[in-house]
């Protein structure tokens, strides 16, 4: 006699009574595991070389990201302290001084620099206020981002410089447009005035990490995609296989925001003490700002992946013992061969 699943009562078995086992594949669960934890870990890095991607090779996009910073104030004062110094280097009292005595010419000096600078300073400020800068600033950035990236995409080790002239040029029409700056006007060049963005030493290093970011977004996202789908197929649990996914995604998408603030701060540090803290500091909040926003919303979407196909399961059990329920109440109507007898007892009672 073979060995048969346990009759309930009125001698029925049930479905899951009645089907045999899946054997159990330790290869296969334990490949399971691999590819969803390599989804896990994917998925955040698919994000973060996204952004990097865009700032890199998206004009428009990072032209839109540091465009609000025309009007920050921490970024006009860095402005203004910058153009003021470059303006400052061209103006030269020896001339002037020369008829004074000696003794009294570092006294004179000292003040006629102090109200030039407050001068200059003046008519920079309202140049960096006024309603025509945002579009000034756009225009500078623009150029900044388009010729880094023909130099980051382009062969050789070039040094990559800014020409800031559009706003050498507009102050020193501010200076003009009064008398008493006329004659700084004119001792400010036309043309050199250039800012370096990468050194001709850096290049190489930023060429490869360049195109790193590049092979790294292209393929991250269909990576992440596959290993969730064949670890998805070859789990045996897909349900709990998914929230712990999803549990997963979201620890390391926290892990990746923790470990931004000390790259973050290694960034800033190694700027040049030129480039004031308060500036770089704003400047980097404005270039992040996608990037954290990409992580919270991929944090919240996995939590909540993860609360619903836990949450699927209890309510799916309940579904499925309903409709049992009502199969089996079907089933024992008095038709049913099984309350026959009983009635026919009844009756010829």
């Amino acid at each position: 006699m073979t060995a048969s699943a346990p009759l309930r009562g009125g001698g029925r078995r049930t479905a899951r009574e009645g089907a045999p086992r899946a054997p159990r594949r330790p290869g296969r669960a334990g490949a399971a595991t691999v590819l969803l934890l390599l989804a896990a870990l994917l998925v955040p890095v698919a994000l973060t070389a996204g952004w990097a991607r865009d700032q890199l090779t998206d004009t428009d996009r990072y032209v839109s990201a540091v465009a609000p910073l025309a009007r920050d104030r921490t970024i006009r004062n860095a402005i203004v302290d910058d153009v003021t110094d470059g303006v400052m280097d061209h103006v030269h009292l020896d001339g002037l001084l020369s008829a004074i005595p000696r003794r009294q010419r570092p006294a004179l000096r000292e003040r006629f620099t102090r109200g030039i600078r407050e001068f200059v300073d003046k008519q920079v400020r309202q140049v960096v206020t006024g309603p025509a800068f945002p579009a000034l600033w756009r225009q500078v950035h623009r150029t900044a981002h388009q010729t880094l990236d023909a130099a980051l995409a382009a062969p050789g080790d070039a040094a990559v410089r800014l020409d800031v002239a559009p706003v050498i040029e507009r102050v020193k029409h501010q200076l003009s447009a009064n008398g008493l700056g006329i004659d700084i006007a004119r001792r400010v060049p036309h043309t050199g005035t250039e800012i370096v963005l990468l050194r001709a030493a850096d290049v190489p290093r930023a060429r490869a990490v360049h195109r790193a970011v590049r092979t790294t977004a292209r393929l991250a996202p269909p990576a992440a995609a596959g290993c969730l789908a064949a670890g998805l197929l070859l789990a045996r649990r897909r349900r709990r296989a998914l929230t712990v996914t999803a549990l997963l995604c979201a620890a390391a998408t926290a892990l990746l925001t923790a470990a931004l603030v000390p790259l973050r701060s290694r960034a800033l540090d190694a700027l040049p003490h030129a480039v004031p803290r308060p500036a770089a500091t704003t400047y980097a909040d404005a270039l992040t700002a996608s990037l954290h926003t990409g992580i919270t919303a991929l944090i919240c979407a996995a939590l909540l992946t993860a609360a619903l196909t836990a949450a699927s399961g209890p309510v799916l059990r309940a579904v499925r013992t309903t409709w049992r329920t009502h199969r089996s109440g079907t089933a024992r109507r008095p038709e049913d061969p099984l309350t026959e007898p009983a009635a026919t007892e009844r009756q010829g009672g």
